[in-house]
């Protein structure tokens, strides 16, 4: 049955951005098919105090009408749930969640953010991650000198995931190499270009930074990175860079000068063990990996307070980083019962918003990011419970074995597509909307396998497909393009075989990557695929600022809405041949129908006197496919 339905959108809520004291109208959307309505009311609770405001009906469109209440903005982070009485007597109540007929939790209630709002090019935004050391090599690099700490490999070697190569393999990829790359990004149509770190370090993945103040001149050093980001820029892309609240390297400067060294400055920013400071807190115990201690006023000085600090000074000319992604933010500042977290955030946004305000801040939540994420200062989360792993659960072969996220599981879970959606419901609901619009919908990262490699046949496209149009920010790890493929995070970091592309077939007809055993064939119909998808989320705006609605869920077909008022998107993604119906009035301009994605039988009957008509979508096998709809209106 169609139910009532509300979001975070601008057809349902007229400012997303509200000051305190101001008031927002919310509109709820109702099916005639959920039977006739008396009143609808919208309960808050600012202060914890229970609060109701009446709504009005103020228009009517083809099977529904429309709902308007006001809602006055009196907390930051201001929640509200929607009330709807039948004239038979019964009562629902509609929250972030769903519809209910008991009470719900002030936890599960959409969400007002009177914080400062996130940039208007987060809404739009396609991410590419890439691994400085794996993404590509400048001829400059033969001429740097291998750290002692590095095990060298050649391009085309085979990743080492066993210790000690797992973190001390060493290619030598470099910012200048990732430059001349730059117009193959572009030509893929991602619009925000994610590094990994870049300061200096004693392994690959140089998240044991020896410096926050320096660019390792491994890739280049400092001037590589300001040519770098002037270079994408140029090209209409953005970069952010990855920083490490949690922890630093043993190598750090700041740690060298406080092991063993109580009365140095620097001692105040770890957490020691034992009184001649040789002992301390290291992250999940990994030694050199020591804890920082937020609660130190100069560290957060230094690293990120003010125009001098680390924070700030990547954010600056000549380097003019587009902000950050901060790694284990989850972890930050905290420690036993010390809980510096939300300090620490607010914070480095604060800077951010000095420095320049036009810039996005992430964090790292691989679980239940929502306590932390309320707008207050991360636009997104880098999470794995609202999408990837139900995606996975979905779209992998049965009986996968896989280490799937660091999950003590032998096989990747199998869900139902009704797993899958209440899964995302349950996840994705608990942030505010705009939060939800800024976390990376991500089928893989540098941390986990890659989605690929346990992947049901012709499944690709459907999840990629819905990393483009669910809400939230679509993410390509690098490769993923390329259709690469690997069963650990580690062993997933390989360089990029560029070669696939920039030459022609061999001798036998294809060209194989041996590291990989990608081909050149797969790798350009993969690439193909992925340049058709991010054009889709980038030519609609429905898939940017369109609303979010499920239509069907099955076990092996969902199909969902983005509304908006310039257009409507409807979504099928299915595992399997699917054979699907739909009311009339699930969405509404089924007349001016156009698919624009994948394949799809559609088949409208229109409602007569004696006939409510219908809508029958038919897929022969695995599909994502989308179809334009008119927009939606308010007035009716």
């Amino acid at each position: 049955m169609l139910q009532p339905h509300h979001d975070g959108s601008p057809l349902h809520v007229s400012d997303s951005a509200p000051k305190l004291g101001e008031v927002v109208r919310v509109r709820v959307r109702i099916p005639h098919a959920f039977g006739p309505v008396a009143e609808v009311r919208t309960r808050s609770n600012p202060d914890h105090e229970p609060r109701f405001s009446d709504a009005e009906r103020i228009a009517s469109d083809t099977g529904w009408d429309w709902w308007e209440a006001p809602v006055e903005v009196e907390n930051p982070v201001h929640g509200y749930r929607f009330l709807i009485t039948r004239t038979d007597g019964s009562s629902v109540w509609l929250n972030a969640t769903g519809v209910w007929t008991t009470e719900t939790l002030d936890a599960d209630d959409f969400r007002l953010v009177a914080y400062d709002a996130p940039p208007e090019w987060v809404r739009s935004t396609v991410l590419y991650q890439l691994f400085p050391d794996r993404f590509a090599r400048s001829a400059a690099a033969d001429a740097r000198q291998t750290p002692d700490w590095a095990i060298p490999a050649a391009w085309g070697d085979p990743v080492d995931d066993v210790p000690p190569g797992r973190s001390q393999q060493f290619y030598g990829g470099d910012l200048d190499g990732a430059a001349q790359r730059l117009d193959y990004l572009a030509a893929l149509g991602v619009t925000l270009v994610y590094l990994t770190p870049v300061f200096p370090a004693r392994s690959n993945h140089r998240y044991d930074a020896t410096s926050f103040t320096r660019v390792d001149p491994l890739l280049g050093g400092d001037e590589a990175l300001a040519r770098f980001v002037a270079e994408a820029h140029q090209r209409g892309l953005k970069v952010i860079g990855d920083l490490t609240t949690n922890h630093c390297g043993d190598g750090h400067e700041w740690f060298q000068a406080a092991y063993g060294h109580p009365d140095a400055p620097e001692s105040d920013f770890f957490y020691w063990l034992d009184d001649e400071h040789t002992q301390y807190v290291a992250w999940l115990g990994v030694l050199s990996l020591p804890k920082l201690n937020w609660g130190s006023p100069e560290l957060r000085r230094r690293f990120i307070e003010g125009p001098e600090s680390v924070v700030a000074q990547w954010l600056r000319p000549p380097y003019s980083l587009d902000g950050w992604r901060i790694d284990v933010a989850n972890m930050t500042g905290r420690y036993r019962d010390d809980d510096f977290n939300a300090e620490v955030r607010r914070i480095i946004r604060r800077t951010m918003l000095d420095v320049n305000p036009d810039t996005i801040l992430l964090g790292e939540s691989t679980n239940d990011a929502a306590p932390d994420f309320q707008g207050d200062a991360w636009h997104g989360a880098m999470t794995y419970a609202n999408f990837t792993r139900p995606v996975w659960g979905w779209l992998s072969e049965p009986g996968s074995p896989s280490t799937y996220f660091g999950q003590p599981v032998g096989v990747i879970p199998s869900y139902t597509g009704r797993e899958l959606a209440d899964a995302h419901t349950r996840f994705a609901a608990a942030f505010p909307w705009r939060v939800r619009l800024g976390t990376m919908n991500a089928l893989d990262t540098h941390d986990v396998p890659r989605f690929r490699t346990h992947a049901r046949p012709g499944t690709v496209p459907v999840a990629f497909g819905l990393s483009v149009t669910m809400p939230g920010i679509p993410v390509v790890w690098a490769g993923d393009e390329l259709g690469l493929k690997a069963d650990d995070g580690e062993g997933a970091r390989m360089p990029m075989p560029w070669h696939l592309l920039d030459h022609g077939a061999n001798a036998d007809g294809d060209d194989v990557d041996p590291a990989t055993g990608a081909t050149a064939t797969d790798a350009r119909a993969t690439l193909e695929l992925y340049t058709e998808l991010i054009a889709l989320r980038r030519n609609h705006v429905a898939l940017n600022d369109g609303g979010f609605r499920w239509l069907h869920v099955g076990d092996d077909v969902l199909v969902f809405v983005r509304e908006h008022a310039d257009e409507s998107v409807l979504v099928i993604a299915s595992r399997g041949a699917a054979d699907v119906r739909l009311p009339y009035e699930a969405a509404s301009g089924w007349d001016q129908a156009r698919v624009v994605a994948g394949e799809v039988a559609l088949a409208v009957d229109a409602p007569g006197d004696e006939d409510e008509g219908g809508v029958r979508l038919v897929t022969s096998g695995p599909q994502f496919a989308a179809i334009v709809l008119p927009g939606l209106s308010v007035a009716g």
